[in-house]
C-alpha cells in the first residue's frame, strides 16, 4: 500500500534551506519516493495555511518511507535544515485498492 509524507513548511533561511533540499531530493528518489507536490501554487479554500512550502512525496509502502527518514542520506539532509525553517512532516498510508 503506498504511503505519503505530507510536509508543511515555513522556510526562514533560504540559502541553508536550499542545502537540505539538494540533499533531501536525491535521497526520496535513492529510497524509491516520488515528489507528488514540491511547492507550487495553492489556493486556499477554506481555513488558514500559513506556510510557505507544502511537500507530498508518495512511498511505495509506510516501510520504505521510514526506512528513507532513518536513512543516512536523509539525516544528512536532515541535519542542514535544522534552524532553516519551521517543519512539520507526517506519514500517512494511502486508502487500499
Amino acid at each position: 500500500m503506498p504511503a505519503y509524507l505530507v510536509t508543511i513548511i515555513t522556510v526562514t533561511q533560504q540559502e541553508q534551506f536550499q542545502d537540505y533540499a539538494k540533499l533531501a531530493g536525491p535521497a526520496v528518489a535513492q529510497y524509491g519516493g516520488k515528489f507528488l507536490v514540491r511547492g507550487g501554487t495553492r489556493t486556499i479554500l477554506e481555513g488558514k495555511f500559513d506556510a510557505n512550502r507544502l511537500v507530498v512525496v508518495e512511498f511505495p509502502s509506510s516501510e520504505r518511507a521510514k526506512t528513507f527518514y532513518n536513512s543516512p542520506e536523509y539525516q544528512a539532509a536532515r541535519d542542514k535544515r535544522i534552524g532553516a525553517a519551521d517543519f512539520n512532516m507526517v506519514l500517512v498510508e494511502g486508502a487500499g485498492a
